[in-house]
């Protein structure tokens, strides 16, 4: 980064970034709670999931859209000495920043089987599947402004996730073909060679 440029990192990719790591961690101790018991039973714990599962997913894709959507408003233009920061170190990096609230999140999820089967696991589940809602959203606001949102990096904070945080004062943009990362944080396809 020469003559005053930025490292930029795209919003939709640190979002998205967490969902793939709480979805399975979800699924994996939603599974193994099914194994248990626990002092309501499978029936209940699966039904008591099933709602944890669908609240959670709704409350994380609605948190702090207008946030967002402000922050997109007042966009400026990359430089052309910013740097694109790419789609797998950014990922690399959210979850290098939480993998102890992660670890600590399964445990829970796992502990909770013993009262209530599958439904802390689901909770969990629902928290990857609301991410990745959020992440689409972006995606069909980035399609809409014809822009890709990016965010400086020493902006989402010591964990490396906090694209809309009280530190991040305004978003960078630059062409919908920028970064290695489609509309909404997915992997870009790159051409086949001929």
């Amino acid at each position: 980064m020469s003559r005053g440029g930025q490292g930029l990192a795209r919003v939709a990719v640190v979002v998205r970034a967490g969902a793939a790591p709480l979805w399975w961690l979800g699924v994996f101790a939603a599974g193994i709670g099914l194994s248990v018991p626990g002092l309501t039973g499978r029936r209940i714990g699966v039904l008591a999931g099933a709602a944890l599962f669908i609240v959670a997913a709704a409350v994380v894709a609605l948190l702090r859209r207008g946030r967002y959507r402000d922050l997109a408003r007042g966009a400026a233009r990359a430089g052309k000495h910013d740097v694109l920061q790419d789609r797998a170190v950014t990922a690399r990096n959210w979850r290098r920043g939480h993998r102890w609230w992660l670890l600590l999140a399964f445990l829970a999820a796992l502990g909770s089987a013993l009262a209530v089967p599958a439904a802390g696991g689901l909770l969990l589940a629902g928290c990857g599947a609301g991410l990745w809602l959020k992440a689409s959203w972006i995606g069909r606001l980035e399609k809409a402004g014809d822009q890709l949102l990016w965010v400086r990096v020493d902006w989402l904070g010591r964990n490396a996730g906090n694209p809309a945080g009280k530190a991040v004062k305004a978003y960078r943009t630059t062409g919908i073909a920028a970064g290695d990362a489609k509309p909404g944080g997915s992997r870009r396809k790159t051409p086949a060679l001929v």
